[in-house]
């Protein structure tokens, strides 16, 4: 049986990643500094403990596994210190891939980030566009392909993906303060009109993108990718039809976009919101992807729209909200504490309502 070692695999897109493999018959082997909630993994997974900047440690699990392939899921979130996001985002990549191809494996697929792109003026976006990341976590993530490119110049096969925010079950961080307002039927503060359209991604068709990456014909796959969703509507539109769903009295609210940054930069300053800069920097700005090379070269097709994926995501949340773990907003699978948040949502008509939504059903 064929193993992968997936990076970073006690997180959201671990979770999803080793289920995606394991589906189709290959073992999953993680490796993680965080914890793991092993029950909630394939039978037969392998759960190793290891930081990515740390050389023996990526070693002992390339031993310990033995994988075809790996898949580089490691990364230092935007709210982590500066140095600590180009120490894990920059030099845990360049480990990763000189002690992978030292031990003989045969691909290492790169989970980058749309955030490559900064704040761009032309849409779609395509591979070829220029790069200009937001902030350290943006910035890191470009010197991190510019590594995966020097082991392609090798001769290695170094596929990249550029996710867009990616949801659905398991995830929390900030869509779990989206779903807590909706569900407490609060007005839903958008940043602008919410006329913009902002291109989402179910985690299911991202991990289906991972798995295509390391089996497709090598010459097709060792390339950069966009991945998004290819049906979605405008911000308003999109959270309409999650509150819709939800049945709570929540609804989408514009606000003045200025206005509203300027005070999300103070309360980032002063540790009194989780949202980080480039969440409300984008939110009023158009941003959608190409996915037009996936489509050609891994013969990737997305299944759920932006509606679909946040109405999953948020049918998940309803059946787990009781027990939640409130975490500092690090990572994507703890619910972020919400600071100064919760008094907006107050003054925003946000109370308790009986759950009464349903799973949507394909």
């Amino acid at each position: 049986m064929d193993t992968v070692l997936i990076t970073g695999g006690a997180g959201f897109l671990g979770y999803h990643l080793a289920h995606h493999f394991a589906r189709n018959g290959v073992r999953p082997a993680l490796l993680d500094i965080a914890p793991y909630e092993e029950s909630e993994y394939p039978d037969g997974t392998l759960f190793l403990k290891g930081d990515v900047r740390n050389r023996d440690e990526v070693r002992a699990a390339l031993e310990a596994s033995r994988p075809r392939w790996v898949v580089h899921g490691a990364a230092a979130l935007p709210l982590w210190k500066r140095a600590d996001i180009f120490s894990v985002n920059v030099d845990g990549t360049r480990t990763v891939l000189d002690e992978s191809f030292r031990a003989g494996v045969e691909r290492v697929a790169h989970v980058s980030s749309t955030a490559v792109y900064g704040v761009p003026r032309k849409h779609p976006i395509e591979e070829t566009d220029p790069l200009s990341g937001v902030g350290p976590y943006g910035e890191s993530k470009i010197l991190a392909e510019r590594v995966c490119e020097e082991f392609r110049a090798k001769g290695h096969i170094v596929p990249v993906i550029r996710p867009k925010t990616f949801i659905g079950q398991a995830r929390l961080g900030v869509f779990q303060i989206l779903y807590d307002w909706v569900e407490s039927g609060a007005r839903i503060p958008m940043i602008g009109n919410g006329r913009n359209r902002y291109q989402l991604l179910e985690v299911t068709d991202l991990a289906r993108a991972y798995w295509l990456a390391c089996t497709v014909d090598a010459a097709q796959a060792n390339d950069t990718f966009n991945i998004g969703a290819e049906r979605f509507q405008t911000v308003r539109e999109d959270i309409q039809a999650l509150c819709d769903f939800a049945g709570s009295g929540a609804r989408p609210m514009g606000t003045p976009a200025a206005l509203v940054k300027l005070v999300l930069r103070v309360l980032e300053a002063l540790k009194l919101s989780p949202l980080y800069k480039w969440v409300y920097l984008t939110a009023d700005r158009d941003s959608f992807v190409s996915v037009e090379r996936a489509k050609a070269q891994l013969g990737w097709q997305p299944v759920y729209s932006n509606a679909e994926a946040l109405i999953r995501s948020y049918q998940w949340y309803l059946e787990h909200a009781s027990g939640l773990e409130v975490g500092t907003g690090v990572t994507h699978r703890v619910a972020w504490e919400q600071g100064a948040l919760k008094v907006f949502k107050w003054l925003l008509g946000g109370r308790r309502k009986p759950r009464r939504a349903s799973a949507p059903t394909r």
